[in-house]
């Protein structure tokens, strides 16, 4: 599998020369968010790749990349609400967008508040609802920050 991310932002032009170069490349993860990079790599790569989001909070993005070809997307808040995060998944890809806009209103979006509050709340916020849930997740690494015990409350 190779992650496109940050630093490591993948063309379809490389990606398809790495896929001539390694047979057992079968997996392509897109964290960037850049819709139209990512649909014409699904586009030129076809079947020959699965598609995985990995957007953080990929709930927040899971339409626009199912349309792109991506199957399915790794879920950080599936640490904490993995019920939540089921339902969701299953009312995405039966197209019930009444079921998933309600999730997207009732969780995710406050969740994502939270979130762009601080610079690494992306973190923090998931492992506050780790802790939440009742498990020990530890602190944050430096440079991160927990969450304030306001933002915890709110």
């Amino acid at each position: 599998m190779v992650y496109s991310r940050a630093n490591s932002q993948l063309t379809a032009d490389t990606l398809e020369q790495l896929c001539a170069l390694c047979p057992n490349l079968v997996w392509f993860k897109d964290g960037s968010g850049d819709i139209g990079r990512v649909r014409q790599i699904t586009a030129r790569m076809g079947d020959r790749l699965t598609y995985l989001g990995g957007m953080p909070t990929a709930e927040l993005f899971a339409d626009a990349y199912l349309v792109a070809g991506f199957t399915t997307y790794s879920s950080a808040v599936f640490n904490f609400v993995p019920a939540l995060v089921i339902d969701f998944y299953t009312n995405l890809r039966v197209g019930n967008t009444a079921r998933t806009e309600q999730i997207l209103n009732e969780f995710f979006y406050p969740f994502m508040q939270i979130r762009g509050r601080k610079t690494g709340y992306a973190v923090s916020a998931i492992k506050a609802g780790v802790r939440i849930a009742g498990f020990d997740a530890g602190p944050v690494r430096s440079p991160l920050a927990d969450l304030t015990e306001e933002n915890m409350l709110s």
